[in-house]
């Protein structure tokens, strides 16, 4: 059984930082990529961002471009999110996602990946 760890999520201040962290165990280790989406209420889960161990290719949602940076470490499988800037538009649920392997969804696409952790909590107040 797969499983992902996010923690470090938490209140901040509009233009403050945030690192989340996710670490994957078991079937979720072995992983060809990882990636960070999130969640505001009423609104649909949005990709923020992804890297390929396979490729070192790196991906963002365009709403994050610029601000936050994902990393990860693939000996350790954990996966970071370096949040600068952040907004109140920020404010969601996110989730780290790993992807075993290509299916042809892409990604930047939710449904390319097999395990989702639980997700944590940011919030960003004005």
């Amino acid at each position: 059984q797969g499983q992902l760890v996010e923690s470090g999520g938490g209140l901040v201040q509009a233009g403050g930082s945030l690192r989340l962290s996710c670490a994957a165990s078991g079937r979720a280790s072995s992983v060809y990529a990882m990636g960070w989406f999130r969640q505001a209420p009423g609104k649909e889960r949005e990709f923020v961002a992804a890297i390929s161990w396979a490729s070192n290719n790196i991906y963002y949602g365009d709403s994050v471009k610029g601000r936050f940076t994902i990393s990860g470490d693939n000996a350790k499988k954990t996966v970071y999110l370096q949040m600068e800037n952040l907004n109140p538009e920020d404010t969601a649920v996110y989730f780290c996602a790993a992807d075993s392997g290509p299916t042809g969804w892409g990604l930047t696409n939710g449904y390319e990946y097999d395990h989702w952790g639980r997700g944590t909590q940011v919030t960003v107040s004005s």
